[in-house]
């Protein structure tokens, strides 16, 4: 699958402003980033570092002002998305290093909440990728979808007992129920090729028989044409944007994904 991603973000800034982004999709094992685009106005001085969970990040400060990030990449990966059945469970004492922190509880996943729960759903499955897709289908039957909803982000025990939330809130409750099962998981954020309404998305990985696996609890079929911008252990790692100083939210904020014909 070949796409071109964009996202035109402006604020009107009202103090010199602090801002880290995450904006820019790196090549890795599952897409291609043929080429790029980034476009700040007015132009300022820009450093990009590697965080903790391997995002491309950058660091500015905003002028006072209207403010404008314009961006777009050229981006080509697999035209559907791995399932693996049966696929199984790794043990704790087999997992890598760098996966291990995904197993802990975090600010929007409280692990130790959901291990009766978890339990429960995934009663007869067999360890590892059966359990974490009958996780996807259960948040899919049982916790309502919102395209729209609050900007702020609510815990995985928030979003269960309230039985509804935006792509990113089901995506807690889902990672939170497989950590309980020791089941590695993270946050991804990023774009879907068509989503409705389009906009920025979030779902989840499982770590399974030595690699991460794709889930997305708010589509009814999980299909190719999922683009990374961003990986982290919830919605607190993987926001686009942070900004410091006065609040600060977009006045325009525009997502388009578009198929491009391969000739």
């Amino acid at each position: 699958m070949h796409l071109y991603t964009t996202c035109d973000l402006t604020f009107e800034i009202t103090v010199p402003t602090p801002f880290v982004l995450m904006l820019r999709p790196r090549s890795g094992a599952q897409q291609w980033i043929v080429s790029e685009k980034y476009i700040i106005i007015p132009r300022k001085s820009v450093s990009e570092f590697t965080d903790t969970y391997g995002n491309l990040c950058q660091r500015l400060i905003a002028p006072p002002g209207i403010f404008s990030i314009n961006t777009g990449a050229e981006v080509i990966l697999a035209d559907s998305v791995d399932r693996a059945r049966d696929a199984p469970f790794v043990e704790i004492q087999n997992l890598p290093d760098e996966v291990l922190l995904y197993l802990l509880p975090s600010r929007y996943c409280e692990t130790e909440h959901f291990g009766r729960m978890a339990a429960d759903i995934t009663e007869g499955q067999r360890p590892g990728y059966n359990q974490v897709a009958a996780i996807e289908a259960w948040v899919r039957k049982n916790i309502r979808f919102e395209s729209c909803g609050d900007d702020s982000p609510v815990s995985a025990t928030e979003v269960n007992s309230r039985q509804w939330g935006v792509c990113r809130d089901l995506s807690h409750l889902a990672i939170a129920l497989c950590r309980s099962l020791s089941i590695p998981a993270r946050m991804v954020v990023g774009y879907l090729y068509d989503l409705h309404p389009m906009d920025l998305h979030a779902w989840f990985e499982a770590y399974l028989a030595g690699r991460w696996y794709t889930f997305d609890a708010t589509q009814s079929e999980v299909k190719g044409g999922y683009v990374v911008l961003g990986y982290g252990r919830d919605a607190a790692d993987v926001a686009v944007y942070n900004q410091f100083g006065p609040a600060a939210y977009p006045t325009t904020q525009r997502v388009r994904v578009e198929q491009i014909d391969d000739e």
